[in-house]
């Protein structure tokens, strides 16, 4: 009897409340639907014309993996509010959380940052800092606000260990600088891209 009660307190502790299972479903449509810029980008070859046209394979590849990226971002989202995962699985979802809330917090920074150098004229004037441009900063506050949260949440939720967070906090940044910086090298080196 003991245990099924503790059975039972354990699985009510484990389900997400309907914030976060709200947070979870706005956060997976975000990426989702950052995801289908990328794909208009290819279908209507958006980046293979104009000054760029010399990199138009390499942006290919590198909107194929952003696409990837943005899928399994949107895929640990739900995954955070649905089932209850066991051992590694949990440990990888954990891991994927933190470092998705990592690197969109250090980006978020980056970009508010820039912001304000705009506002304080540090970067050509208030004037370039355009709704556009707002927006941009704004969307990529909330997709870390989200990943923030449902990261929090599940590891509240299933007590995960510390060095989860830590690892997947500091890791995920480093996944964006190999995107930004490793590939296009790759890519050069593969004869893909010209290099700079």
């Amino acid at each position: 009897m003991t245990q099924l009660l503790e059975d039972e307190l354990s699985l009510s502790e484990e389900r997400p409340g309907p914030a976060v299972i709200a947070v979870a479903l706005v956060t997976a449509a975000c990426c989702l639907g950052f995801a289908v810029f990328n794909l208009w980008f290819e279908a209507t070859g958006f980046l293979a014309v104009g000054p760029n046209a010399a990199y138009a394979e390499a942006f290919t590849v590198l909107n194929w993996l952003v696409v990837a990226l943005k899928v399994i971002g949107a895929a640990a989202a739900l995954g955070s509010v649905s089932g209850r995962p066991r051992g590694p699985l949990q440990r990888l979802l954990g891991l994927t959380l933190w470092g998705a809330f990592g690197t969109l917090a250090i980006y978020s920074l980056g970009s508010v940052g820039q912001a304000v150098a705009l506002l304080l004229g540090y970067l050509g004037g208030p004037g370039r800092l355009t709704p556009e441009a707002l927006a941009y900063v704004l969307f990529f506050l909330l997709l870390a606000t989200g990943f923030g949260v449902l990261a929090v949440s599940y590891r509240r939720r299933f007590r995960l260990r510390r060095w989860i967070p830590v690892l997947g906090f500091t890791a995920g940044p480093l996944v964006l600088l190999v995107v930004l910086l490793a590939v296009p090298a790759l890519l050069a080196a593969l004869g893909v891209m010209p290099s700079v």
